[in-house]
């Protein structure tokens, strides 16, 4: 490597630690209640459910339903986000393992919630929400009238005649033309249409009018959300079937964020820690690492926090945090091969210059090994546990294809920060402690061999 000129290690290390704290405290102005975000830091992390708490469900068909084809799994998983949607939960994922017929559902808690059932939201979404209106007051197939597939929309009303809940459905051109054969037969002898929804009756109106203009309500001994929650199911269709719930769990946002909080302080005390010992057992060598390290922390912050335009925010879990905390370990051993080398080699009569050649051109060869390796892990584990669409799941799609997808966003977030993790180690452990240690070693005072570890 051609010889370093003085002021690069001044120009490196200030890039680095005004990157790595922007990358952390990020900018932003608030005026009033609104918040301008400039530059994302590490407050705009957007965290997984493992911290922020929420609900992972996992949904199958009942043993009883036979030749379940892709087709229904697909309808059921289309029709269970526009049902996550009428609920407000836009931050989801819903994956569809179609080897297993298993549609496995994650949704964080809404910011600020306290009063959110989820055992009700997971009965809500795995109802069938078969919507049926029968001549007379029986659910049989020859008096049916017709079917929520021949609605258009449903929307939450109130009666302004008795300020009563409604649900207010405008039918489909089908369903116009069978409602108003019914409505029509009906009228004159005060018939009945009952209106069901899966096995349970929900309204019983007695017909009252020729009813030709395709709309119709449904009114019923029900709150404003119970309308609300009853538009929804018909808006969002009918699911083939009524899925069972093969397990659930929740996890509080008080556990989540606690231990969150944890880790991250123990991740800042361990930084801590290891920057003393670098620097305590390499001298000058160990102090450049430390630097390099704090960059790679701002590194691995950026990449998950939307720091960078053209790079999407990316879903940080409890496992993304030990990866990136791992993948730091990774840099800490990276730099202190790098540093026995130079110390081997200082003590060898070896001069300065040619000692940090030396360390570094016999030291990279375990460095890449050691992350080359673990690069494989991250990649395996991201086709392995992350969505169905990602470029590593199709990969090793043939490997994993009798397990179906298992979607643990978890897994997926652990392999994402230790593939940023080997990315940072080779730019911030390799080539820019590199630059800062031959700058530094060009200063008179820097060029004593016992700041390398050799002797005096």
């Amino acid at each position: 490597m051609k010889r370093v000129g003085k002021p690069v290690f001044f120009i490196v290390s200030i890039l680095i630690i005004a990157f790595s704290v922007l990358s952390i405290v990020g900018v932003s102005n608030t005026y009033g209640d609104k918040t301008t975000v400039y530059v994302k830091g590490g407050n705009d992390i957007r965290w997984g459910i493992d911290i922020r708490g929420g609900v992972d469900v996992t949904f199958t068909p009942p043993e009883s339903v036979k030749n379940v084809t892709d087709e229904n799994m697909k309808s059921a998983e289309t029709i269970i986000k526009a049902r996550l949607l009428s609920l407000n939960i836009t931050d989801s994922e819903v994956y569809t393992d179609y080897n297993k017929h298993r549609i496995i559902v994650r949704f964080p808690w809404k910011e600020g919630e306290t009063n959110f059932d989820p055992e009700a939201a997971i009965a809500e979404l795995g109802a069938t929400a078969e919507l049926g209106f029968y001549e007379g007051t029986e659910k049989t197939q020859d008096k049916l009238i017709m079917t929520g597939a021949d609605v258009e929309t449903a929307e939450p009303m109130v009666d302004t005649t008795n300020n009563k809940p409604i649900v207010s459905l405008t039918l489909k051109p089908e369903g116009k033309k069978k409602f108003a054969d019914a409505t029509g037969k009906l009228y004159s002898s005060n018939g009945t249409i009952s209106i069901w929804m899966d096995d349970d009756m929900i309204s019983a109106p007695t017909v009252q009018a020729h009813i030709t203009d395709g709309k119709a309500t449904i009114s019923g001994d029900f709150t404003s959300e119970e309308a609300k929650s009853l538009a929804d199911k018909i808006q969002s269709g009918a699911l083939p079937f009524k899925l069972e719930t093969e397990n659930f769990s929740t996890i509080s946002p008080t556990l989540g964020m606690g231990a969150k909080d944890a880790m991250v302080l123990a991740g800042a005390i361990a930084f801590v820690l290891v920057c003393l010992f670098m620097i305590i057992m390499y001298r000058l060598p160990g102090a450049v690492a430390c630097i390099a390290l704090l960059g790679q922390l701002g590194g691995s912050i950026a990449a998950v926090s939307g720091f960078f335009p053209v790079f999407p925010s990316f879903t940080l879990t409890l496992p993304g945090i030990a990866g990136i905390i791992l993948s730091i370990g990774m840099g800490v051993d990276a730099n202190i091969i790098t540093a026995e080398r130079i110390k081997e080699e200082i003590r060898n009569g070896r001069s300065i210059d040619g000692s940090i050649d030396m360390g570094f051109e016999r030291g990279f060869t375990a460095v890449f090994d050691g992350n080359i390796t673990m690069l494989i892990t991250a990649i395996v584990l991201m086709g392995a546990f992350g969505p169905p669409s990602s470029i590593f799941a199709k990969i090793f799609t043939p490997i994993f294809f009798m397990f179906g997808p298992s979607t643990a966003g978890a897994i997926y977030s652990f392999g994402y920060t230790l593939i940023v993790g080997v990315i940072l180690n080779f730019i911030m452990g390799v080539f820019f402690t590199r630059l800062m240690l031959k700058s530094l070693s060009r200063f008179k005072c820097f060029r004593k061999p016992a700041l390398y570890g050799g002797t005096k």
